[in-house]
């Protein structure tokens, strides 16, 4: 059985620009090497939007050395960037994007969902590379709902969305620079979802709404994170109302991590030259709007 190495809340929400009430779930500074891959998971919302002509968002900002996964529920994101990217996504769609050598962004509610306001939610996920991809190509994936399999859990118990890795036979269009698992997770109240992790590697489950039981033992409940020991075997969750997870296991990148703001590197000196880099105008620049 895989131990729970900790279930912790998430602090007090705070903005991001203003378009973005976040509860960091999950991060390096808290967590360390048990999540490796991954860096730091935002919940965003939810929140109502009242309706504007304004943009709301987050301008024009840098990355480098990891990427972001950003999952929408409810609302539209806007993004650009300076590889020429960019598009709408909404509800069920997820943007994958690249930093690696060296990326400018933004994000904004798209002019749509901004007109007319109503819900909002979504989660960004940063995930870290490996030393050796670091310097790789800024890049840019879109993945619509459409291209994202659903596994349909025995006796009505739910829905897994498979963004990346596998969940039984399904496989999710995200390609990624090392193994992981990113799963959309639905239950029903009663259903059961068992997890079939490899010894090995990391794994941690955040309760965006609703509440499970993790082997019949720990309570999960919303605005909660638990993480688990690498080995142990397979995991069950078992809600104990209608809820909403994202699973996130991964092969571990044991190597050094600094992250400064929007930079994670290896050292202290490649966060200084990251800087450099940016300062000089190396990660490019958006086009201005059409």
């Amino acid at each position: 059985m895989r131990q729970v190495l900790g279930i912790y809340r998430a602090p007090r929400p705070h903005w991001v620009g203003d378009g973005f009430p976040v509860r960091t779930m999950l991060s390096h500074h808290d967590h360390g090497r048990h999540i490796s891959p991954f860096i730091m998971l935002d919940h965003a919302g939810p929140h109502a939007f009242a309706p504007t002509t304004d943009r709301r968002g987050v301008g024009a900002h840098p990355h480098k050395g990891f990427e972001t996964v950003t999952i929408v529920y409810d609302g539209e994101v806007e993004h650009r960037d300076s590889t020429g990217a960019g598009g709408v996504i909404g509800p069920g769609d997820v943007q994958w994007m690249t930093a690696a050598s060296g990326i400018v962004h933004e994000e904004f509610h798209s002019p749509g969902y901004a007109a007319k306001g109503g819900p909002f939610e979504m989660a960004q996920l940063w995930v870290n590379l490996p030393a050796k991809d670091k310097g790789a190509a800024a890049g840019y994936q879109t993945l619509v709902a459409s291209d994202i399999p659903a596994v349909e859990l025995a006796n009505g118990a739910g829905r897994v969305r498979v963004v990346a890795g596998a969940f039984g036979k399904a496989k999710g269009p995200a390609r990624t620079f090392t193994p992981m698992d990113i799963l959309d997770v639905r239950l029903t109240a009663g259903g059961t979802v068992p997890l079939d992790i490899a010894d090995g590697r990391t794994l941690a489950v955040i309760a965006l709404s609703g509440s499970v039981r993790i082997d019949e033992r720990d309570a999960l409940r919303a605005g909660e994170t638990a993480v688990f020991a690498r080995e142990g075997g397979a995991v069950r969750l078992t809600a104990e109302t209608d809820a909403k997870l994202l699973v996130l296991s991964g092969e571990p990148i044991d190597e050094p991590v600094v992250a400064h703001g929007p930079f994670v590197m290896n050292s202290a000196d490649e966060i200084r030259q990251a800087i450099a880099d940016f300062q000089a105008g190396r990660f490019g620049h958006i086009a201005p709007a059409a």
